[in-house]
């Protein structure tokens, strides 16, 4: 299966099942749920593990593998002040922005560097460009939309205001 049918697959479930279950819930808990996805992208350290993976470029390897971490640690510090909530956006929007910047520029030393010419060298490692980084992808870019969207206003009871009439 081609990785382009992967993504389709990927945008087709995440946009069946996800998105709706993301839009019904409160702007706090959406964004702790792909804070949560993220706080895993430690998984980008495969990278420079020697016996894990082949030997990928240095200029790939260390990029993806720290931009990862701190795209993780970034999602960890989001979930730990989600009680502090201007920490806590400031977090989300940090997270997403260091995330996306990762995944487009490791898109960018991939094709530069060819590395789908080389890619069974990865091992299973190669599960994490072709499954995980699009999820990845799917939930920054659905995490600026939630942020960017305008908030439902709060609907006040009706039954104060008929009761005085």
């Amino acid at each position: 299966m081609s990785p382009q049918t992967i993504f389709n697959l990927h945008l087709l479930c995440f946009g069946a099942y996800v998105m709706p279950r993301l839009k019904s819930m409160d702007q706090v808990a959406a964004q702790r749920a792909i804070a949560t996805l993220h706080s895993f992208r430690f998984f980008g350290l495969v990278f420079i593990l020697p016996g894990v993976v082949g030997n990928l470029p240095a200029r790939f390897a260390n990029f993806a593998a720290y931009w990862d971490l701190a795209t993780g640690v970034l999602a960890i510090l989001a979930l730990l002040t989600v009680r502090i909530r201007p920490l806590f956006w400031l977090f989300v929007v940090a997270f997403n922005l260091v995330g996306v910047i990762d995944l487009v520029l490791d898109y960018y030393h991939a094709t530069q560097l060819d590395l789908p010419a080389i890619a069974g060298q990865m091992g299973a490692a190669y599960a994490i460009p072709v499954l995980y980084v699009p999820v990845l992808m799917i939930t920054h870019v659905v995490a600026f939309y939630l942020l960017l969207r305008p908030q439902p206003k709060p609907v006040r009871a009706l039954v104060g205001d008929m009761a005085a009439s």
